[in-house]
C-alpha cells in the first residue's frame, strides 16, 4: 500500500509536552517538512529561545543551540558568521522575541543578517503563567492585566512583522496562522520562502505565526481557534509585508 502521509524524517517520534490545543506542534511539523523537502537537515541549526519554545531539541532531529532569554537572534548571528554555509533559524515566542529580545531581533534584522526567525505569537506569556506580553490584545485579561489590557497604562500590542518589514536589512517578513488547514498550507509556503531566501543569501527573513494558547486564554481548544480567527487576525492581519525579489539591497 502506498503511504500518502508520513512523519517527516526531521520530526522525532516523541510524546509532546505542549498543552492539548496548542499549535506549537504544527509549527514544528511545518519546519520539519520544509527542512526535509529542501534536503538541508544535515546542515540546519535551530536556536530556540526560552518559554514554550525551549524544547526544540526534543522534537527536531537537527543540531540545536539553546539561547538565553531573548538572545536567539544574537546567537544565530554568531553561528551564521562562523558557519556561513549552514541554515540557521531562531525559534521564539512573543514574550521571548518581542519583549526581552526586542533589541536583538531589531538589530539583527537591521544588519541584514542572513538568518531566519520563526516567531510564535500567541499574545501571552505561556510557560510562565499567562502574564501580559507585548502582543496581548487590548481588553485581553492576563494574570498581570486582570481587568484587561488598557492602552493608557499598558500601551498597544506590537505588530512585529510590520515593524521589522520597515528595516532595510529585511528580505522577507510575513505573518501566517496555524489554526485551520488552509492557513497551515500558507504557513508552510512562508517558511519555505524564508529558508530559500537564506539559502540564496538574500538577508534576514522572519515568519510570524499566530498560535493558540487555550490554557492561558482560559478557553477550550475549539474556542481558542475561534478566538484566533475573530480576535487576533483582525488586529494582526495575515500576509507578506516585505519580500525582496533580488539582491537589490543598498
Amino acid at each position: 500500500m502506498q503511504a500518502v502521509f508520513t512523519r517527516p524524517k526531521t520530526l522525532k517520534d516523541t510524546p509532546t509536552h505542549f498543552c492539548p490545543g496548542c499549535t506549537h506542534g504544527i509549527a514544528h511539523r511545518i519546519v520539519a517538512e520544509v527542512i526535509d523537502e529542501l534536503s538541508i537537515r544535515e546542515k540546519t541549526i535551530g536556536i530556540p529561545g526560552v518559554g514554550c519554545c525551549v524544547f526544540l531539541y526534543k522534537y527536531l532531529d537537527i543540531d540545536v543551540l539553546e539561547a538565553p532569554h531573548g538572545r536567539a537572534p544574537a546567537c544565530a548571528t554568531g553561528m551564521k558568521r562562523v558557519l556561513p554555509d549552514r541554515i540557521i533559524f531562531a525559534y521564539q515566542g512573543d514574550g521571548d522575541m518581542a519583549s526581552i529580545g526586542t533589541a536583538e531581533v531589531i538589530h539583527a534584522a537591521n544588519r541584514g543578517e542572513n538568518i531566519t526567525v520563526i516567531y510564535i505569537n500567541n499574545s501571552v506569556y505561556g510557560m510562565t503563567g499567562g502574564q501580559m506580553a507585548p502582543t496581548t490584545l487590548l481588553g485581553q485579561q492576563t494574570t498581570t492585566t486582570p481587568y484587561g489590557r488598557n492602552f493608557r497604562t499598558e500601551g498597544y500590542p506590537i505588530r512585529m512583522a510590520e515593524m521589522l518589514a520597515t528595516l532595510e536589512g529585511v528580505a522577507y517578513s510575513a505573518r501566517v496562522a496555524l489554526h485551520k488547514p488552509k492557513y497551515v498550507m500558507q504557513a508552510k509556503k512562508a517558511v519555505e520562502k524564508a529558508f530559500t531566501m537564506q539559502i540564496n543569501e538574500m538577508g534576514f527573513s522572519v515568519v510570524e505565526m499566530l498560535s493558540t494558547c487555550n490554557t492561558n486564554w482560559r478557553v477550550s481548544p475549539t474556542e481558542a481557534i475561534d478566538k484566533l480567527e475573530n480576535e487576533m487576525i483582525p488586529y494582526f492581519p495575515l500576509g507578506v509585508f516585505k519580500e525582496r525579489t533580488g539582491k537589490d539591497f543598498l
